[in-house]
């Protein structure tokens, strides 16, 4: 875990409806790295045809272009996640979950009638700080 980064649910809100926590701090000083969202292509470019596919892919390519830069989940702050259909959250948290254990980023949801190909069906953002 990135000890530096905190995240935090005051116990002023009502907990989280979701994996995610409400506050992120970022320590003074520290690079932050924005990504263009993510898809679901494989490693040769294609776009499975299938919504849970693309949300594997998606979770495979930001652990990549995190490491481009050498930087792993435990660094990411806040997860924009933009989709054309519902999410299957059983599927969805069980990739998650694989992906940032329980030390869970900031998290925005939005269900949107298209992405940039009309084949995308979800598009991940994320926000680093290390």
């Amino acid at each position: 875990m990135n000890t530096k980064i905190q995240r935090l649910n005051p116990s002023t809100l009502a907990a989280p409806v979701g994996r995610y926590s409400h506050v992120t701090v970022v320590p003074k000083g520290a690079n932050l790295y924005t990504f263009s969202g993510q898809i679901g292509t494989d490693a040769m470019g294609n776009i499975p045809s299938t919504f849970n596919a693309q949300v594997q892919n998606t979770f495979m390519n930001i652990i990549q272009v995190l490491g481009s830069q050498k930087l792993t989940a435990d660094d990411v702050i806040k997860v924009n996640i933009w989709a054309t259909q519902e999410i299957d959250w059983d599927f969805f948290y069980e990739v998650w979950d694989n992906t940032f254990g329980t030390d869970y980023p900031s998290m925005t949801v939005g269900y949107i009638t298209a992405l940039g190909l009309p084949e995308i069906q979800l598009e991940i953002e994320i926000w680093a700080a290390k």
